[in-house]
């Protein structure tokens, strides 16, 4: 039997948990495609978390059976509603690979045993808390919900899809990360009042509803569902709008007919500010797997000795769902909050002293912000680093090497390890920063994502420019000459981009083989829903309008997945010798 510090250490995942709380009943549901892990770089518990600080009683319900609707009546009916999320990723792409087959480990689940969490994972748990409690309010979130919140295109089941909400009959959607606007929504639904108008959600009226709807200036009409169904060059439009329309301070309203009724896409939530980010992370997260899990749950076991440190990303990758869901605003937690942090983990029995992760989208990106805030709310760009570096974006280097020197003078404090990869565009205009990452900070094998080296396809991706990867490796082992060190650099590649040709991606294999080089990380690509990369596999067109070639069939993406996983002549690790 668990003590009484443990049962109300957790969210409450069980009826011993909610007594020893005092409590007779809970206010919300929330349902996980996930196990449940206390952390703060986990989603669900982030919102658990939030709702609990914010007055809810909450009980948490991970991975349940989703034939049995009696597994969510654990706690009895909620009182005010049920929220719904895959988890920290697409189910899709958790469940399946690039070549459609099924994983042989979920890294979300106990042991890493596949089959705990439904395809479609929101859609399922949605229909459940239906069936279990007929008439009460679900509230769909999470990645999968954000990057589905319109008409779009699935990979997997290689079709074009409603917005989730469609067939999710969920009453609200809330996209992007949700410690805003998830609290308002049950505060409104506690209160009685109009879910209307909240920043960062999604509704779909009903039909009269719809017809009475006001489509004014402070719109903009999306092509509809059935537009992207009959003429696959209309999602294309629809990526470029919603691109276009994603600053949450000059963003308008979308809407979108499907049905017969209509979508309505608020405007994205205003990012959170250091301050409040702060407090997020300040709440009281045990930083483990909840007790009752009896096998090690993978991805706790790769974070637990790691903080975030940034929201957003400023790189506009259309190949990458992190701009769709967070935003490009970054966000940093303060130096003095990651250092309470760090005192909270060196208590903790499994840390040996070393800090495995300060993370973010990429590893060098800690503190970037705009020279003057007042122009980024004007601003319309997809990217903030691409095609060129906006002048108003500030890449930093001070505020990181501060925070490294800081952390590594703390009692306890072996080594603090970089994992979250390096950009190299930036990497290269921050100089320091780059060399004292290589120097002291690398953990033997450095990520870098290049994702590809012909000039052609690194401009469909919106990435850097062609010789960003030479002239960072020239740093590199010129760092590892300097201190005597055996480091590696790790490149990640993707095969099969929209656009990329066999003789496109030969560029990456001739770099491959003349290097002696067998990357570890490769991914076949996957077109995620919402991203301009989607749009371009879909509609076979790059954003300009010009016909690119794309590779459909799992016979046609073969042969370009096999260059990058062949194994090339040599060990990486004994040939990529710094010289």
């Amino acid at each position: 039997m668990p003590s009484r510090e443990e049962l109300t250490a957790f969210v409450p995942m069980t009826v011993e948990e909610m007594k020893a709380r005092k409590w007779e009943e809970i206010d919300i549901l929330l349902i996980s495609g996930d196990a449940y892990v206390d952390h703060p770089t986990f989603g669900p518990p982030i919102i658990a978390r939030i709702l609990l600080d914010a007055g809810f009683r909450v009980g948490y319900c991970a991975q349940p059976d989703w034939k049995n609707p009696e597994c969510l009546k654990t706690f009895g009916r909620p009182r005010i509603g049920c929220a719904v999320t895959s988890g920290n990723m697409d189910s899709m792409v958790k469940l399946y690979t690039a070549g459609r087959r099924l994983r042989h480990e979920d890294m979300y689940a106990p042991g890493g045993k596949p089959g705990l969490c439904p395809p479609h994972s929101t859609v399922v748990y949605s229909q459940l808390a239906r069936q279990a409690f007929p008439g009460i309010p679900v509230i769909a979130g999470g990645v999968e919900a954000s990057l589905r919140r319109v008409a779009h295109y699935d990979y997997w089941q290689d079709k074009m899809r409603p917005s989730i909400l469609v067939d999710s009959k969920a009453n609200l959607l809330c996209y992007g990360m949700g410690e805003l606007s998830v609290p308002e929504v049950f505060k409104r639904l506690k209160n009685g009042d109009s879910l209307e108008g909240i920043r960062g959600t999604c509704r779909y009226l009903g039909g009269k509803e719809s017809q009475a709807f006001v489509i004014d200036e402070s719109c903009v009409v999306l092509p509809s569902y059935e537009d992207i169904c009959s003429d696959k060059a209309a999602i294309m439009e629809l990526t470029k709008i919603i691109e276009r329309e994603m600053n949450p301070w000059n963003g308008k309203r979308l809407v979108q007919w499907t049905n017969g009724r209509l979508l309505v896409i608020e405007p994205p939530e205003y990012p959170m500010t250091t301050e409040q980010y702060d407090r997020v992370c300040d709440l009281p997260f045990t930083g483990l797997q909840h007790w009752s899990y009896k096998e090690i749950i993978p991805a706790w076991d790769i974070v637990k000795c790691s903080l975030p440190a940034v929201r957003g990303c400023p790189g506009g990758c259309a190949f990458c769902g992190i701009m769709v869901h967070h935003g490009h605003h970054l966000i940093s937690r303060s130096i003095e909050n990651i250092v309470k942090s760090v005192e909270k983990l060196r208590r903790q029995p499994f840390f040996k002293g070393v800090i495995t992760d300060i993370g973010g989208a990429a590893g060098n990106i800690y503190q970037h912000g705009p020279r003057d805030p007042e122009k980024c709310k004007k601003c319309k760009r997809v990217s903030c680093l691409f095609p060129n570096f906006c002048p108003n974006y500030h890449a930093d280097e001070k505020p990181l090497l501060e925070l490294l020197n800081r952390l590594s003078k703390m009692d306890g404090v072996k080594k603090i390890l970089l994992n979250s990869g390096q950009r190299l565009d930036l990497a290269l205009v921050q100089q320091k920063l780059t060399e004292k990452v290589i120097r002291d900070h690398t953990p033997g094998h450095l990520g870098v994502a290049p994702e590809h080296l012909d000039p052609e396809v690194l401009r469909l991706m919106r990435k850097g420019k062609p010789g960003e990867m030479e002239r960072f490796r020239e740093i590199f082992d010129r760092v590892n000459r300097q201190t005597g060190k055996k480091q590696y650099m790790d490149p990640y590649f993707i095969s099969n981009f929209p656009g990329c040709t066999r003789k496109q991606m030969k560029v990456v294999d001739d770099f491959l083989v003349k290097n002696h080089w067998d990357p570890r990380q490769v991914q076949d690509y996957i077109p995620l829903p919402m991203t301009m990369g989607c749009a371009m596999y879909c509609s076979g067109l790059d954003p300009d309008g010009n016909p690119i070639e794309v590779n459909r069939g799992l016979a046609e993406r073969r042969d370009q997945r096999d260059m990058l996983r062949r194994k090339h002549t040599g060990n990486f690790k004994r040939k990529n010798k710094n010289k």
